[in-house]
């Protein structure tokens, strides 16, 4: 226990920096002190009001696993895009939106869907994978159909240039005897002999 000198002389030293800090202490500081106080004082009664409290543990939990970070980063991500776009892209977005649902709304009334469910019948059939093996060697015989029909074209223009064949039997025995002519009636005898046989 000290002695009374002592104490006398801590009391002095307590008093004196008592006054000093009043001292420093200035009208605008305190009035900033008790404003800090109030608002403090009105945000734990704002908390305690709305129950934050019984978030604190989700929170800290958040904080623990790195999510509440993940949001930060996330926000910050959708600030970032948002500062961004310009009112001009805004503008394009929002008519490419809008040329996007009209264009759903043409297929739609357009019977697009039906299409869409006739396909999904075809392919559960079969039917749209024959077509798809079908379709080039069709191509290819439309092809044919489209060289022969060429040439009966030409055929008809040259026959049309040329002189009138002389008549009677010499002039049938002439053209009998030419094997290009041969040729084109071997080639009709062939195009009945297939055409007579069914489909395969």
């Amino acid at each position: 226990m000290g002695t009374p000198n002592e104490a006398v002389s801590t009391d002095l030293e307590i008093q004196r920096v008592i006054e000093a800090a009043r001292d420093a202490l200035t009208d605008e500081m305190v009035g900033r002190l008790t404003e800090a106080v109030g608002e403090g004082l009105s945000l734990l009664d704002q908390i305690n009001r709305s129950g934050l409290e019984k978030a604190l543990p989700s929170i800290a939990r958040m904080v623990r696993d790195g999510d509440l970070e993940r949001l930060v980063q996330l926000a910050r991500v959708y600030g970032s895009a948002e500062d961004a776009l310009s009112d001009e892209m805004i503008g394009r977005l929002a008519e490419t939106m809008a040329e996007g649902l009209s264009l759903m709304d043409r297929l739609s009334r357009g019977g697009a869907l039906q299409l869409v469910e006739m396909l999904e019948k075809m392919h559960a059939s079969g039917a749209l994978e024959r077509i798809a093996t079908t379709l080039p060697k069709l191509m290819e015989r439309l092809d044919a159909v489209e060289h022969v029909l060429g040439s009966l074209e030409v055929a008809v223009a040259e026959t049309s240039r040329l002189p009138a064949p002389q008549g009677g039997l010499g002039g049938v025995w002439q053209i009998a005897r030419d094997p290009e002519t041969q040729r084109s009636l071997q080639l009709l005898q062939n195009f009945g002999k297939h055409l007579g046989k069914p489909g395969k």
